[in-house]
């Protein structure tokens, strides 16, 4: 018994991995190894011989047992010695980049619009994106044979058969907003109206669905030079320059009168966009003075009140402000696309060594 202690605490105490071991455990206390056949001859002995040798051989398996754990536990702690001998961590260093939300372009240029028109006093009103024909057209003196009334313009409703109520759209601009706001407010008035528009269009520069952003002004003395100096500031606070230069051609809507659009000066040097410079003149938006008949549409008396209108895309003046070239990108493709071009929370980013044409 003395020798199978000895022997089997020399080879528990050379094992070099658990492998070893385990093959040791088995030779020794397994259910065929020496010590379980040694205790199994205790049935040939005499009660007397039983009393002395069971005793022992119970005390060997423990022995042996706890020797075989104390080697695994200091083969486990030797093992994660030389683990972390080679895979070393230095807590000093910052933590991984953690993945960011965006926001997107077009939610992005809107909000700094919002932001520079309500410096100037403009609040924003909202209305519906499903508006019925009075407040989309007839509020706003665009007469039934225009051609914004016409279905391949336009997405009507589906009406059931026999609904004869007035037909609903999907708003084709945001100025039925300034209708719902002049009704409920009266004048005087100062808003903007930023939303979502839809037209039955689809190209390179159109979209069926796009954004638009509206100004309305009305007052008692309001006049096309206010509406200048407005446009201009606009100009200056969104492109982030000193200098603009706008230029007023003669236009028509049928909501304002007179009406006009509205070009910026600019530059393309190297495919660059360069706002306020050059001998290149861009379209930005329309603009006028409100039409009488709008403003009786709306409950305002235009004997009393008048004032100015505007509209521009916020997809289009996001384009050229990010150098983004296609429309169509705003809506089909991934977060590479958006970090690509600079957006993401909680920035603002401006114009980056100029634009793409």
């Amino acid at each position: 018994m003395d020798d199978l202690r000895q022997k089997y605490l020399e080879l528990v105490a050379g094992a070099a991995d658990e492998a070893t071991l385990e093959d040791i455990r088995l030779q020794a206390v397994g259910k065929k190894g020496e010590v379980a056949l040694a205790m199994r001859e205790l049935g040939k002995m005499t009660p007397e011989e039983r009393q002395v040798q069971g005793p022992k051989l119970n005390a060997l398996k423990d022995e042996i047992n706890a020797a075989l754990a104390a080697k695994k536990s200091a083969l486990a702690d030797a093992a994660l010695d030389e683990r972390l001998r080679g895979e070393w961590l230095d807590v000093t260093l910052p933590a991984r980049d953690r993945r960011v939300g965006t926001i997107h372009p077009v939610s992005q240029v809107t909000e700094e619009v919002t932001t520079i028109f309500a410096d100037m006093g403009f609040a924003v009103a909202e209305g519906p994106q499903i508006e019925d024909d009075f407040h989309n057209f007839d509020a706003l003196n665009i007469p039934p044979h225009h051609p914004a009334r016409q279905e391949h313009d336009t997405f009507f409703m589906h009406r059931a058969e026999g609904d004869n109520r007035p037909p609903h759209v999907l708003r084709t601009h945001t100025s039925p907003v300034q209708i719902r706001a002049m009704q409920k407010q009266g004048a005087p008035i100062r808003v903007i109206a930023p939303g979502r528009v839809y037209r039955s269009d689809y190209d390179q520069t159109h979209t069926p669905m796009f954004h638009q952003v509206e100004g309305l002004a009305i007052d008692r003395d309001i006049s096309m030079a206010n509406l200048k100096w407005t446009l201009e500031e606009f100009c200056r606070a969104y492109f982030e320059v000193d200098e603009v230069e706008l230029r007023f051609r003669a236009s028509h809507f049928p909501f304002t009168e007179p009406s006009a659009e509205v070009d910026l000066r600019c530059s393309w040097e190297g495919g660059q966009l360069k706002v306020g410079q050059g001998d290149d003149w861009m379209e930005i938006l329309g603009s006028g003075m409100v039409h009488p008949k709008v403003l009786e549409a709306a409950g305002v008396d235009p004997t009393q009140w008048q004032g100015f209108a505007f509209g521009m895309g916020i997809d289009r003046i996001a384009m050229l402000k990010y150098g983004i070239p296609d429309l169509r990108a705003f809506f089909d493709s991934d977060l590479r696309w958006l970090r690509h071009y600079g957006f993401s929370a909680l920035d603002m980013p401006t114009m980056r060594g100029g634009l793409s044409r």
